[in-house]
This record gives structure tokens, sequence and C-alpha cells, in this order.
């Protein structure tokens, strides 16, 4: 049974979308079959893996309000470079209205999670990538999913919303998924030359402890490219410190399955 992993922070541009694709693209390089939904109806995680994410027929939206069984909502990478790329479930602007559409749903906090039981098998890991905000589609994410990743910035205001989050995966665990936990948080765009980076990686560091992975995201000129190109970064400049940070963090993550 694959694990459910959701990338989640309700702030913007701390890193999640980045997270969600080159964390993918680094485990199907170490022979992990992935599978990114995206569920933000900016669709940058769609975009991120070279698709168009406007001119997607079947995304998302469907599975999540109209029960189309998900297998027919993935996207397959050609043949040839299958082992190495993850699927995907894309997304588009159409998802901007299910926050609304779903408060009149039936089990409405869990439609995410009865699409994604009858695939779970087929893949090792399945990387949600969460929305800016602790709205219903992140609550959806929560409950389908076994654990959740934090992305956290390197800035002032990195701790500002953690505890906001953090109540909500509570509420999560006690309402709808008693076996949903905290995977791990993750320090991005860290510049190791800026005092307040590393201020506040302490900080952050000194509440969460071992929480906090080892591996930290720097600041990538490469990272921030790769995007506008419709690819990873591992796929867009191999050798880049953003491409060797997720490889460490993917092998970090699959270290951490391993029984000590």
């Amino acid at each position: 049974m694959g694990k459910v992993i959701a990338v989640a922070n309700q702030k913007g541009g701390v890193g999640k979308t980045t997270t969600s694709v080159n964390l993918a693209a680094s485990l199907a390089v170490a022979e992990q079959s992935v599978l990114v939904v995206d569920l933000d109806p900016q669709g940058n995680a769609t975009m991120g893996l070279g698709y168009d994410k406007n001119a997607q027929e079947t995304t998302v939206y469907p599975v999540l309000m109209e029960d189309l069984p998900v297998a027919e909502a993935i996207i397959r990478p050609e043949v040839g470079t299958a082992s190495q790329v993850p699927d995907l479930v894309p997304s588009n602007a159409n998802l901007s209205g299910a926050e609304v559409e779903l408060v009149d749903q039936e089990n409405r906090e869990r439609r995410l999670r009865a699409a994604l039981d009858g695939i779970q098998d087929r893949y090792d890991y399945i990387l949600i990538d969460c929305p800016p905000s602790l709205n219903l589609l992140t609550v959806n994410a929560l409950v389908a999913a076994s654990s959740a990743l934090i992305p956290v910035q390197c800035e002032y205001y990195a701790l500002e919303g953690l505890s906001q989050l953090m109540e909500v995966i509570q509420k999560v665990r006690r309402r709808a998924n008693p076996q949903l936990r905290i995977e791990g948080l993750l320090l991005t765009m860290f510049d190791g030359r800026n005092n307040l980076a590393n201020q506040v990686s302490e900080e952050v560091r000194s509440h969460f402890g071992r929480k906090v992975y080892e591996t930290v995201i720097p600041r990538n000129v490469r990272l921030g490219e790769a995007p506008s190109y419709g690819r990873p970064v591992l796929y867009y400049d191999a050798l880049c410190r953003g491409s060797r940070s997720y490889l460490d963090l993917a092998k970090e993550l699959m270290d951490l399955e391993v029984p000590a």
C-alpha cells in the first residue's frame, strides 16, 4: 500500500509546489512509483511537470465533484520515460469553485480519500500538492493522507500560521483520520550566508526537534528557472544544488521507511 503525503502549508510562496514536483521526480529517479495529485486551482504542479493546464479535459475536479474514477484522470508519461517520471492527476481553474460546491456534497471531507482508495496500491508514494489555504480542498488532502509534509520558508514569519495548521491536523486526526501524522517539516529557501535564515532554522528545530528534516532546500536559481521550462529541476540541471537537495530529501524520506 503506497504512502499518501499531503504537502501542506496555508502560507503561499513557501515551496509546496516546488517540493511536490521535485520530490516526486527524485523519488521516481530512485525507481519509486509516484503519483502527484495537483489539488491547487492554480495548476502549478501540472505545469511544473510539463503539461498545459488549460489543455486538460480531465482533471481532479470531476474526481472530487462527479465521482469520476481517479484512474481516468491520471496522465502517464510517454513509454520509455515512465520509470523516471511521476504520474499526475492535473488541475486547472475549474477547481476554483470546488471549495463552495463541496459544502453541499455528502462526505465532503472524504471525497479525495474515497477516490484514492482504489489506486493506492499501484504506487509507492502519492504526493498531494495542496492549495495555499486551510479550505476544504486541504482538509480533503489531510483526510486522504497518511502524513503531512510541511515546507517552511526560512524567513522572519516562518512560524506564523504553523500553530493553526497543527490545530487543523489535530482536528482531522480526531474526527476523520486517526492515522494522520507529521511526516516532517522541510526548511526551504535557505541561505546560509544570511543570519536570519540561520536563526529561523535554529528556531524551527528547537520547536519541532527530530520532525525537521536534516535536508535543507537552498535558495537556488535553477529551482526558480525549471518551472518555466515545464520540468522538475532534476531534468533541467541535474548537478545544481537544488537537484542534489531534493535527491537528498528523497533518500531521507525513503530511509525513514526502513525500520532501525
